[in-house]
């Protein structure tokens, strides 16, 4: 026993502490006191050896702790830095031009805010860009407004026009555009064609015409914002409550006579994209609705 040496710290550091303490361990269990006849003093020395070789190895794995408390900050950091760049890469890797169609109310307004969340499109809502058009007054939104009162399509020549356009801004080129309610007939399927747009998916929101027509008369927007609200599904708060509206074609009669419309086009959409459309039900929670789409354009 009193030949056993102090190891150097920096051998410590190289050897795992776990194994290094079990051999010094082992070195003083086996070794009998009566065979080796060691004197008062000789068990006195390597008392303190024993003593001076549990501090080095306190010392080495308090080093290793250390060091690898470095690493793992390292490691957290590298980690965190990763994850920004994935979440920065994927709408580039998942982006694909999508077309979103149904009835009025059939949520697509609603169900477009997660897809530009989760896939980085360009929204393009062809309702929006008429009521722009409508509250700026310009010469084609006094036109559609006629129509739009009426609970009427606008006609296709109107809405091609502005929907070529902007699908030739450099936003849609490189994120990719989710077209909302466009196209809503098959001259405008047709048209798209001919302008050289194909969407990579189209989803068809299916819901019931009662709960439609229920969706469209409590519908509330608020003009400043432009966000949707439902007297009984979605309150405005408080504090935009004063100064919401009701659309002028959000009336029942207006919504049946939309209804009409859409059903006798609906066939026409199906036909030109039979083999990129898949329909959802729109009739549950808005989440489950969200995630079905999810998968659909994964």
């Amino acid at each position: 026993l009193h030949s056993v040496q102090q190891p150097p710290l920096h051998f410590l550091t190289l050897v795992p502490v776990s194994v290094m303490a079990a051999c010094m361990t082992t070195s003083l269990v086996c070794i009998s006191p009566s065979s080796a006849k060691l004197s008062n003093a000789r068990v006195k020395r390597a008392s303190v050896h024993s003593s001076t070789n549990r501090a080095c190895i306190t010392g080495a794995r308090a080093t290793l702790s250390s060091r690898f408390q470095v690493r793992g900050q390292g490691l957290q950091s590298a980690t965190r830095r990763a994850t920004v760049a994935a979440r920065t890469s994927r709408f580039v890797v998942s982006a694909k031009n999508t077309i979103i169609a149904g009835a009025p109310a059939s949520g697509k307004g609603t169900q477009c805010e997660g897809i530009v969340q989760n896939f980085g499109l360009v929204h393009i809502s062809t309702g929006d860009m008429l009521r722009a058009a409508v509250k700026a007054g310009t010469d084609a939104g006094k036109s559609a407004k006629e129509y739009m009162d009426a609970g009427k399509l606008v006609p296709d020549e109107v809405i091609i026009a502005m929907v070529k356009d902007r699908l030739a801004e450099d936003d849609c080129k490189e994120k990719g555009w989710l077209l909302d309610g466009f196209p809503r007939t098959g001259a405008q399927a047709e048209a798209l064609v001919e302008i050289g747009v194909f969407p990579e998916c189209v989803i068809l929101l299916d819901v019931p015409d009662e709960e439609l027509i229920k969706r469209v008369v409590g519908r509330r927007s608020d003009p400043e914002t432009g966000k949707i609200y439902h007297v009984d599904y979605f309150p405005p708060p408080p504090e935009v409550a004063d100064r919401c509206i009701q659309r002028s074609d959000d009336t029942e009669e207006a919504c049946r006579e939309r209804l009409g419309y859409f059903y006798a086009n609906l066939e026409a959409i199906k036909n030109a994209y039979s083999d990129k459309l898949v329909a959802i039900n729109g009739n549950q929670d808005k989440a489950l609705v969200g995630e079905a789409i999810k998968k659909a354009m994964a």
